[in-house]
């Protein structure tokens, strides 16, 4: 007898119905961003899974790789406001959050603070070059990417969902910078890694934008359709193999942990805590859904393994000397951890 767990774990004819609309839509949707953005798959595959797992990236890449542009290029196809806030070291909290302005009315004379929401009060916010700016004012972002709220004057203001945050680092440029520190780096999702185009594809990046031509976009998806799939995703069944491997892999980081293997505890300082395991498991079933299945696999969470790990790990000074990236060390996770056969189970 199925337990109630189990039965509403059971996709339905609607939901069925709707991974396979979403994964026709996810044809359509790469068609529209490939109108503008050459190449960068992996990227827009990952910004797509974790919009629709309610999570937040955090995107690493030189200048000039149309980090900004992705970003807008998908607001645009979803339907969904956009605002870009370029990160200074002067900016200050009030001008990510809004502020209380005092305004006199014309006819009583009345005075009274009116709020007057700021930049983050948007679908899709780009925070440009998040580690320019200090901590202060980087914690105001995390709060409304934490809570969906913000807070000014003593009020709680909310976020309308679909609430999603992309910051952008320069990897290349520190000076002058304060890096996140690594509680609010695990607060992000995903760590995109954009990359360089290949011959091909930077060859079409020069051919599309040294021409007179703008391609029209036509919008796909809308914020309540957005807003379905989300649900959707917190549906879609696990099976006790899925999260056990999902577990092998974040515990096989920590260097204290009796499943961590010998080059864990030579090359880093720490691991990855349960947020890891929560964010692979998420990013497995969005993945899931947007190929058209309604199960996760072991297979999905290997893809999410990259983008959730490799910013929660932190390699020490033996890695280092050695030329270690934290990458490699996931890469070689991936790899050599094995996920739990029948015997496990029997």
């Amino acid at each position: 007898m199925a337990t109630a767990a189990e039965s509403k774990s059971k996709p339905g004819g609607k939901e069925l119905e709707a991974v396979e609309k979403l994964a026709k839509a996810k044809k359509v949707l790469l068609n529209e961003i490939h109108k503008i953005i050459v190449g960068q798959d992996d990227a827009i595959e990952q910004m797509l899974v974790a919009l629709f797992c309610r999570g937040h990236c955090l995107m690493m890449g030189v200048p000039g790789l149309a980090k900004t542009l992705m970003v807008r290029t998908l607001a645009d196809v979803l339907r969904l406001s956009f605002n870009r806030i370029q990160f200074t070291p002067d900016l200050m909290p009030a001008d990510i959050t809004g502020t209380d302005i005092l305004e006199e009315d014309q006819q009583t004379r009345r005075r009274e603070f009116r709020f007057v929401k700021g930049p983050v009060f948007a679908n899709i916010v780009l925070a440009d070059e998040i580690n320019r700016t200090p901590p202060k004012t980087q914690a105001a972002l995390l709060e409304a990417m934490q809570e969906l709220q913000v807070t000014a004057g003593g009020r709680k203001y909310q976020l309308e969902p679909p609430f999603f945050v992309l910051a952008t680092q320069n990897p290349i440029e520190q000076e002058g910078t304060y890096p996140l520190p690594e509680a609010q780096l695990d607060r992000f999702m995903f760590l995109i890694q954009v990359t360089y185009p290949s011959f091909e594809e930077e060859r079409e990046i020069i051919r599309s934008t040294t021409y007179e031509s703008a391609a029209k976009l036509e919008p796909v998806l809308g914020g309540g359709e957005i807003l379905a799939i989300q649900s959707i995703v917190r549906r879609v069944p696990v099976s006790d193999h899925v999260v056990d491997y999902a577990l092998r892999l974040t515990r096989s980081t920590r260097p204290g942990d009796e499943l961590a293997p010998g080059f864990v505890k030579e090359w880093l300082s720490w691991g990855a805590g349960p947020r890891a395991a929560q964010y692979l498991v998420l990013a497995a079933k969005a993945r899931a859904i947007l190929g058209g299945r309604f199960a996760a696999s072991a297979d999905d969470i290997r893809w999410a393994a990259q983008p959730v790990l490799r910013h929660r790990i932190f390699t020490n000074f033996t890695a280092d000397s050695e030329g270690v990236s934290a990458g490699q060390v996931v890469q070689r996770l991936v790899d050599e951890v094995k996920e739990p056969s029948a015997a496990d189970y029997a």
